[in-house]
C-alpha cells in the first residue's frame, strides 16, 4: 500500500511524499507521485492533509466508559477501538492505587488482552503503567489513599508476575524507597520509573535520578511545588535536562502560560504529552455508562464531570481528564509551543522514553506503519495501526 500527501512529516519538517507500507512497517519513503497509485489495493492520496507519526499515549487510565482497573477485556477492546478516533496508535493503559489482588487481577487481563494481539483497527497496547501503589499519601490526589502501599520489590515481583512480565512504567514517590531499592531493582530490568504522587524535596528527587528513574508523572500535579527557596520535585523536573516530564495539556490541569513555559525548559526532546483520562472520557458525547449501576469510579471512588474535568464526586479534587490528545496536540500549538516540540511529545519522546524509539515515535524506512492523518483544525481524517 502507498499513500502520500504534499505534507509528511519528516526529519522535523513537512516534505511533500510517498509512504510505502507493508507487512505492519513502513517499506519506504518516496519522492511524491514517484508511484502510481491504485485505489484497489488500498492506495490513498491524502492531497494537503498532514501526515504525522501516531500518538502513544503512555498516562491513560481509561475512555468509553472504561478503566484500566475494571479487569474487563471487552472494555479494554473498546477502548483500543476507540482510542484511534483521536490520532492514539499505542498506550499505556494505567492502573491507579488500589489493593494488591486488585491491581495483581487488572494487569493480568491486560496481559491477556497483549497475548491475544489487537484486532484490525485497534491502538497497540505497549504494557501496563503503574499508577501505584506506592506513592504518597499528602500527594495521592485522587488516588485512595487507603489502599497506598510503601516501595517494596517483593510487591512489584507480584504485579510484574501478573503482568506477564508487560509492566512498562511505573510511577513512584522517591522519599518512600529506602536506598532506591526499587528504583533501582526497576531500572536494573528496563521497567521505567517515574517520580510523582510525592513530596520529595529537590534533592530527593535529583538522587531518584541518578539511580535509574527517567521521568516524572504530570508534572506541577501530585508534587512538591516550585518554591524559589525550595524547588521541591517540580523544580527538579523542569531542572534536570536529561529527564523526561509528562504534562496534561488540557489547559486546566495545567496554567497554558505554564504549560508554554515548560516546553520551553524541557525543548522538543523531553516533554511528554499525556491525556491522564479516566472512563468518562466520550461517555457524555455516546451514552456509555461507566457502571452497571450507572455510577462511575474511580479506584472504588465515584467521580462525576464538570465541564471538561473529572472530580471525585462531592469535593474539589481533580480526579483526571477527558483530554483527546489530537486536542492536546492543538492546545498546546494554541499556546505558543512550537508544532515540532508540541508533536515529539505526542510521539518520538514518550516512543524514547519507554525505550521503543528504534520503531515508533517517527516516519522512517523500518518502523511500524503508525500514522495519524490530521486535518488543519487538528482533527483526525485517519489513523494507521501497523499499517492498518
Amino acid at each position: 500500500m502507498i499513500i502520500q500527501s504534499s505534507r509528511v512529516w519528516l526529519k522535523d519538517h513537512f516534505e511533500a511524499a510517498q509512504i510505502a507500507i507493508g507487512e505492519g512497517k513502513i517499506l519506504q519513503i518516496l519522492p511524491h507521485g514517484s508511484s502510481t497509485l491504485d485505489h484497489v489495493k488500498g492506495d490513498c492520496d491524502f492531497g494537503d492533509l498532514r501526515i504525522v507519526p501516531g500518538f502513544i499515549d503512555v498516562h491513560t487510565h481509561g475512555a468509553y466508559g472504561c478503566d484500566a482497573s475494571d479487569a474487563d477485556p471487552d472494555g479494554l477492546r473498546r477502548w483500543a477501538g476507540r482510542i484511534t478516533t483521536e490520532g492514539v496508535t499505542a498506550f499505556l493503559p494505567t492502573l491507579v492505587t488500589q489493593p494488591l489482588p486488585a491491581m495483581c487481577n487488572a494487569a493480568s487481563h491486560i496481559a491477556r488482552m497483549m497475548r491475544e494481539r489487537s484486532d484490525s483497527g485497534c491502538a497497540g497496547i505497549l504494557g501496563v503503567h503503574l499508577e501505584g501503589p506506592f506513592l504518597c499519601a499528602e500527594y495521592c490526589g485522587a488516588q485512595p489513599s487507603m489502599a497506598i502501599l510503601p516501595p517494596s520489590v517483593e510487591c512489584f515481583r507480584q504485579l510484574q508476575e501478573a503482568a506477564e512480565g508487560n509492566v512498562r512504567l511505573i510511577t513512584l514517590c522517591p522519599e518512600k524507597d529506602p536506598d532506591f531499592a526499587l528504583t533501582r531493582y526497576c531500572a536494573e530490568r528496563g521497567v521505567r520509573v517515574s517520580l510523582g504522587h510525592s513530596g520529595a524535596d529537590f534533592e530527593t528527587a535529583v538522587n531518584a535520578l541518578l539511580n535509574g528513574a527517567v521521568s516524572f508523572t504530570h508534572v506541577f500535579n501530585g508534587m512538591s511545588p516550585l518554591h524559589h527557596r525550595e524547588p521541591g520535585m517540580a523544580g527538579a523536573a523542569l531542572c534536570a535536562e536529561d529527564a523526561f516530564g509528562e504534562i496534561i495539556a488540557d489547559g486546566h490541569h495545567v496554567n497554558p502560560a505554564v504549560l508554554a513555559l515548560f516546553y520551553r525548559i524541557k525543548g522538543r526532546d523531553k516533554a511528554i504529552m499525556i491525556t491522564d483520562s479516566l472512563r468518562l472520557k466520550g461517555c457524555a458525547a455516546d451514552g456509555v455508562s461507566g457502571a452497571s449501576d450507572g455510577r462511575y469510579t474511580l479506584g472504588g471512588q465515584e467521580i462525576e464531570l464538570r465541564g471538561d474535568l473529572i472530580y471525585l464526586k462531592g469535593t474539589d479534587t481533580i480526579a483526571g481528564s477527558t483530554l483527546r490528545m489530537n486536542e492536546g496536540l492543538r492546545i498546546a500549538v494554541n499556546a505558543g509551543v512550537s508544532f515540532e516540540a508540541a508533536l515529539n511529545s505526542c510521539t518520538k519522546n514518550p516512543a524514547q522514553m519507554l525505550g521503543l524509539g528504534d520503531r515508533k515515535g517517527c516516519i522512517c524506512a523500518g518502523y511500524d506503519a503508525d500514522l495519524v492523518v490530521l486535518g488543519d483544525d487538528y482533527s483526525v481524517v485517519s489513523t494507521f495501526v501497523a499499517g492498518r
